[in-house]
């Protein structure tokens, strides 16, 4: 099941306030395609990270039953209760295996962060809501190097993150490879079976793909992608564009995938990364506007 975060981890490295209405078509086309769920937005900091400076007007906009599809971004139990009280009721509680990325990305340690998800996690259920785990850094990180994978199922295992519904596995960096996805994804499964394995993945070393089927094929039942691959952290020198959704859905071929639903993303993308003054890397969306259109999933141009 593919999740996209175009709006969350896609905007944040842009430097751009994308307008309120023009998320909320972006929702509402994506939600209207197909797409299970969507990370629209964070709680963080708007001075920190200036993309998401709207994402309350944006909560506000869609109705409760488009917010069950949505995912939001947080880091403390102050934001859970903020978001909660706007409507939102799936809450993505984010910090690193790495003290040093989880200083530099939420300005505290990963023990800190870890210490408060109990409050988290009672806020975000008294809400009626669901509240996953997500670490970053799980495979590497920028400043501490290679992650003992034994940390990340400490943290994955700590009574502290019992109410966690997922686990989400973030290669921020993108620097894994299908062999090392495959063993964390398997271990995190065989270790913790009650809960959901997300894979959240960047396509740095050109692994997005390769890392995101890994993860399915080892037991993940989500992945997360961007249209045209767009993305980043803010944070993490080194780190590039998210897996693309359209790379992730050629790939993978839900039923509700067909060749016009790709054709209405790959105008969209083309057409968001255009204004963002973007690239677009999605090999999909490249192949799709190819002359070869004696393919079904080519594009025809007018």
């Amino acid at each position: 099941m593919l999740r996209d975060v175009t709006l969350r981890d896609g905007l944040q490295l842009t430097g751009k306030v994308l307008p309120t209405e023009r998320k909320v078509e972006i929702v509402r086309t994506l939600l209207g395609l197909g797409v299970p769920a969507l990370e629209i937005g964070s709680m963080a900091r708007p001075d920190l990270v200036p993309p998401m400076a709207n994402t309350m007007d944006l909560i506000a906009a869609l109705d409760p039953e488009e917010l069950q599809r949505c995912w939001v971004w947080v880091a403390t139990p102050r934001h859970v209760e903020r978001a909660a009280s706007a409507g939102v009721r799936n809450f993505q509680y984010c910090f690193s295996v790495s003290d040093s990325h989880n200083k530099a990305n939420i300005g505290r340690t990963t023990e800190d962060s870890l210490a408060a998800m109990p409050e988290a996690i009672r806020l975000a259920q008294a809400a009626g809501g669901s509240i996953q785990l997500c670490m970053a850094t799980t495979f590497t990180c920028p400043f501490e190097g290679a992650i003992d994978p034994e940390r990340v199922l400490a943290i994955a295992n700590d009574p502290r993150a019992t109410g966690a519904t997922d686990i989400v596995l973030a290669d921020t960096l993108g620097q894994a490879h299908p062999a090392q996805v495959t063993d964390l994804v398997a271990a995190v499964r065989s270790r913790t079976p009650h809960r959901r394995i997300v894979f959240h993945g960047h396509d740095t070393w050109g692994m997005g793909v390769a890392n995101s089927l890994a993860a399915l094929a080892a037991g993940a039942t989500m992945v997360d992608g961007s249209l045209g691959g767009l993305g980043g952290c803010p944070f993490a020198p080194g780190a590039s564009g998210n897996t693309s959704s359209e790379d992730l859905l050629f790939a993978t071929r839900p039923e509700w995938f067909t060749p016009g639903t790709l054709a209405t993303l790959v105008d969209m993308s083309r057409e968001l990364l255009a204004d963002l003054g973007e690239p677009n890397r999605s090999r999909t969306a490249e192949g799709a506007v190819s002359k070869a259109d004696a393919f079904e999933w080519v594009v025809r141009q007018p």
